[in-house]
């Protein structure tokens, strides 16, 4: 964008007077017209044509305006103008500006609109980088990194004219079922909280507006079905799926929120004013728009049976707390009526108002000379340090599950058969939210508009010497395994046989992972774990990649094959940081942000339980104990934890503690793990998870070196909600244990909490303060 600098002629155009001034000056002179012009959106998505993106476009086609009838008072924002239909980024910058203007032209003031764009994998239009998937952050739990991540990707956007993305998502995974898994950061909501509001801060430092997703509790739909209604108390959702947007809010700045399509106990969150204003807002102190989920407010009616008419449900999600109706003008633009009649009163027209044109003043877009022409000649939206950050974020996020006999990496073998759906397809690195999966199938003669490399490609650069013999041996869903017996022959023909099987992300059912991709079970996908029984079967060594939106439950191979590498939609870099793992390029240090289940069957579970959602002696016929539990992850170096040392035994009810534990490189290579602290409260007024995380550090050390990893815990990180729904601290024992998984936690050491018990009110501490000393290398950090 350009700016010049005229004299501001009204004071709304002032940028020397404060925010909120100007803010009220131009509201008194809006319309009421021109003030619901600002709560809505427009998307120029040629529905009704076969470029659609998602399947209720076509539901909300009769009767949408165009363009020019859309703004004719303006427009509060415009919808994925660059991540609608393929174009250039060039292109794509200047059709953006060109519908800037007509919105200024036709806005009395001159206002222009918001313009957002998706970018959960990274910026999601034609030509963009295309990150590891969230899951992946999740597993390499390097806050430094998916800010630097979040910052590259702000950069972008911001460099085409977008201002606003709708990234992150906080939903804390419950059922591994559902097919957003890989959209989420994992299990934990401690580690959804440290990693997504890593992505928060460095997506705002670029000058971007973060939208937090889904608020709140979408993710744990009964079923794992997309959409299905949530069944949560108060206490699961105040203990588990409201910790990641607080901190998103509180800590790191978090300027937009977007409403989850979710529907708790028979009240869905885009009417619910007790979530999107009273907790939002009057309790953590949220300033900024809260959003709609494309077409969650006509869903009001027409899903969720709230309203009789479609502008009902407007003044329903306008009076909860909603600000802006996206991707179109639905319900918001019906609503001049229900003011003119009496039965909406103005004020709360003019509350979401006064939000939009606030976050439109930080952005600049009120200034006097703002103008939406941008330098667009030099765009380059897959630049070398995009791919260094997403190559760099890919190895860090492979997690080595098991290494039988040493297996890995790959001594230099002759042949290597590389069987599965997923060994030569390198869309099966790739996420749902990322372009080439998001739009371009509607378009493949573009491909997938960038360079990914294959995983043949990948290991034959690594393997100079070694034969690389390919077959598919089953389709990735399909019925089909008339293609095993080419499978087991090369597999008898080879060394050893690399099996890479998993998921194809797709929305709706175009894939088996993705947004409305959900899965009926957690075994392999179609007839992939056939072709794994017939591989073993061939005698020669297996090692089974894994290359998934969620985790499958791999029980039936362990200790069958030789070694399992997990890896999360690990995007375009995912081939050399797959092939570097395999070879030993790259010394995994990955560790699972969910559990790996043992069975398909045993749904759904988390290991954020109580004790009766744990594996309990004869308590069931059914067991749920994982396979891998959640942050476990191998390395071809070894590591070992010292005791737990506390700096005192007993705190009050609002003291703090502090745990101090080394961990030391025992092997003879350079590697880095993840050291994790958890806590237990064995004796609670409510029943609490067996042990829950709270806090966590990612360390590199050289081969024989030693840190310092010390944890600083306030008593809020122990609280919980209690029997009277307040959150509170109380006395009694906590127990902590350290370690490098949630089982593998040899060290421990106990302390009290004394006194009555205390409420923590709405400014609790969220954070544990860590601190790795390297000796002369000491990095502070927050994890």
């Amino acid at each position: 964008m350009t700016t010049t600098e005229p004299v501001a002629t009204t004071a709304w155009q002032d940028p020397g007077l404060p925010a909120a001034e100007r803010v009220e000056d131009l509201l008194a002179r809006l319309t009421l017209a021109e003030k619901l012009a600002q709560l809505g959106s427009y998307w120029d998505d040629k529905r009704g044509s076969d470029e659609v993106i998602a399947p209720m476009q076509d539901v909300f086609s009769q009767g949408r305006p165009t363009f020019d009838q859309a703004i004719a008072h303006g427009i509060g924002q415009l919808t994925r103008t660059l991540g609608t239909h393929p174009a250039p980024a060039e292109e794509g910058a200047r059709r953006l500006a060109t519908a800037q203007r007509a919105v200024q032209a036709a806005s009395r003031f001159g206002i222009p609109a918001v313009a957002h764009e998706e970018c959960l994998t990274g910026f999601t239009t034609l030509g963009a980088t295309v990150y590891p998937a969230p899951l992946a952050w999740g597993a390499s739990f390097d806050v430094e990194l998916v800010e630097r991540m979040a910052h590259a990707i702000g950069d972008d956007l911001r460099s085409v004219g977008v201002h606003q993305g709708l990234a992150p998502v906080l939903d804390v995974v419950r059922d591994y079922r559902w097919g957003r898994v890989e959209e989420t950061v994992g299990e934990d909501p401690y580690e959804v909280a440290e990693i997504g509001s890593a992505y928060v801060r460095g997506l705002e430092s670029a000058g971007v507006v973060a939208t937090l997703k889904h608020f709140a509790g979408y993710s744990a739909s009964r079923g794992g079905r997309n959409h299905a209604p949530v069944a949560a108390g108060p206490r699961e959702v105040a203990d588990v799926y409201l910790p990641p947007f607080e901190m998103a809010v509180r800590e790191a700045g978090a300027r937009s929120v977007m409403n989850s399509y979710a529907e708790i106990d028979g009240l869905p969150a885009a009417a619910d004013r007790g979530l999107l204003t009273e907790v939002l807002r009057d309790r953590w102190g949220f300033t900024g728009t809260v959003v709609s989920d494309y077409w969650s407010v006509p869903f009001l009616r027409s899903k969720h049976g709230l309203a009789e008419t479609v502008a009902d449900a407007g003044a329903l999600a306008l009076r909860a707390g909603l600000d802006v109706e996206l991707p179109d003008t639905g319900g918001f633009g019906l609503l001049a009526p229900l003011v003119e009649s009496g039965k909406l009163d103005e004020a709360d027209v003019d509350r979401a108002v006064r939000r939009v044109l606030l976050q439109k003043v930080e952005l600049g877009l009120l200034d006097p000379g703002w103008s939406p022409d941008i330098d667009v000649d030099a765009v380059d939206l897959d630049s070398p340090r995009n791919r260094g950050i997403a190559r760099e974020l890919a190895e860090r996020s492979v997690v080595l599950l098991a290494n039988d006999g040493d297996a890995l990496p790959l001594a230099e073998p002759a042949t290597v058969a590389l069987v599965g759906p997923c060994a030569d397809d390198p869309r099966a690195f790739l996420g749902c939210y990322s372009y080439p999966v998001h739009v371009l199938p509607r378009h493949p003669h573009l491909g997938l508009g960038i360079p990914v490399a294959t995983l043949p490609e990948a290991l034959q650069d690594e393997l100079p010497g070694a034969a690389i013999l390919v077959t598919p041996g089953v389709p990735l869903v399909e019925p089909d395994r008339s293609g095993i017996p080419d499978a087991v022959r090369a597999a008898h023909d080879a060394d050893v046989v690399v099996a890479v099987v998993g998921d194809r992300a797709g929305m709706f059912g175009r894939g088996t992972s993705g947004e409305g991709s959900d899965a009926p079970d957690l075994d392999l996908p179609g007839a992939q774990g056939d072709l794994v029984e017939a591989l073993l079967e061939a005698g020669t060594p297996v090692v089974l990649v894994v290359l998934s939106g969620r985790p499958y439950a791999l029980g039936p191979y362990v200790g069958r094959v030789a070694a399992i590498v997990q890896a999360f939609f690990p995007g375009e870099e995912a081939a050399a940081a797959i092939a570097g793992v395999l070879g030993g390029r790259v010394n995994p240090s990955g560790h699972l942000p969910v559990q790996v289940p043992t069975t398909g069957a045993a749904l759904p579970h988390t290991y954020l339980a109580p004790p009766l959602g744990q594996d309990g002696d004869r308590i069931s016929a059914v067991r749920i104990g994982p396979a891998f539990p959640f942050g476990h992850g191998l390395s071809y170096t070894t590591f070992e934890t010292g005791p737990l040392g506390l700096d005192r035994e007993r705190i009050p009810t609002d003291g703090r503690i502090e745990a101090t534990l080394d961990v030391t490189n025992t092997g003879d290579r350079d590697g880095a793990t993840v050291v994790q602290l958890y806590a237990s409260d064995p004796v609670a007024s409510v029943t609490r998870p067996v042990r829950q995380l709270v806090g966590f550090a990612r360390v590199a050390l050289a081969a024989g070196q030693t840190a310092t990893v010390r944890f600083g815990l306030h008593a809020d990180r122990f609280s919980f909600t209690g029997r009277d729904l307040a959150r509170v601290v109380e006395p009694g024992r906590i127990d902590l244990a350290a370690g490098l998984s949630s089982t593998d936690t040899p060290a421990t050491a106990m302390f009290t909490i004394e006194g009555t018990t205390r409420l923590t009110g709405d400014r609790r501490v969220l954070r544990t303060e860590v601190r790795v000393d390297h000796g002369t290398d000491d990095r502070d950090h927050h994890a």
